[in-house]
């Protein structure tokens, strides 16, 4: 039997690299060093550099270096976990899929369903590598189920997620990774972590982040998503969550 470990990873983190993000990548991972995770994923709206330099040096802080995006698709948002260049923003869903598996990643589809935060809705998910089931950062956890149906349905691996744009927040919710062939954790890196994922290697932990601090972290974002929409010349959607009418 091949030795194998298991690692904890938040996959869903943004940081100052974001529009909504609010800090830097050292605390990031000094914090995620401190809570005990393993790995956490710098996925910022369409921008990469932050993450790269996370991946960099998260060894400095015992933690496992994956680099990630959040992709804008023309169908709603798309996490690439374990890639070094950002996809095109704008392109069709299935495309993009295709597009992050060239670069070596996964393939993870982020708060599905969910409209008012560019969830990808139902009928344009043909193919992915793993379905986002658990969001701490939704208001009740109608979505949450939903998302946990459907990836059941389809057989999709399933990860959880704090989805944190500020530091108390990160690691409310992450993924347990199972690797095989690596015995400890300083063993795996981001190509290892990155295919046990897409194996389904997988399980859930976390909580729902307090509904406080979601609605603030809500209204704080409504405001920069509007500025940031308004600069990149693309339509104003509303930031009201949806969950919240469930």
């Amino acid at each position: 039997m091949s030795d194998t470990t298991t690692v904890t990873v938040d996959p869903h983190v943004h940081s100052e690299g974001s529009y909504d993000g609010h800090e830097p990548v050292e605390l990031i991972l000094e914090h995620a060093s401190d809570i005990g995770l393993d790995c956490v994923v710098i996925t910022d709206h369409d921008e990469i550099d932050e993450s790269l330099y996370a991946a960099e040096i998260a060894p400095e802080f015992g933690l496992i270096g994956v680099p990630g995006v959040e992709v804008s698709t023309a169908s709603g948002h798309l996490l690439a976990i374990g890639v070094e260049e950002r996809p095109e923003r704008g392109r069709p869903f299935d495309e993009t899929v295709g597009i992050v598996r060239d670069l070596g990643g996964a393939a993870v589809v982020p708060h599905p369903f969910q409209r008012s935060r560019h969830g990808v809705r139902k009928r344009f998910i043909e193919d992915c590598d793993a379905v986002e089931v658990y969001n701490s950062m939704l208001f009740t956890g109608y979505r949450n189920r939903r998302a946990d149906t459907f990836a059941e349905r389809r057989d999709y691996p399933k990860v959880g997620a704090s989805d944190a744009h500020s530091l108390p927040n990160v690691g409310r919710a992450y993924t347990e990774v199972t690797i095989e062939g690596v015995r400890e954790v300083t063993e795996a890196d981001s190509t290892a972590l990155v295919d046990a994922l897409r194996a389904g290697e997988t399980a859930i932990s976390g909580r729902r982040t307090p509904v406080h601090k979601s609605t603030r972290q809500y209204a704080r974002g409504a405001v920069k998503k509007s500025a940031y929409l308004l600069t990149k010349r693309l339509p104003v959607v509303p930031t009201v969550p949806a969950s919240m009418g469930d």
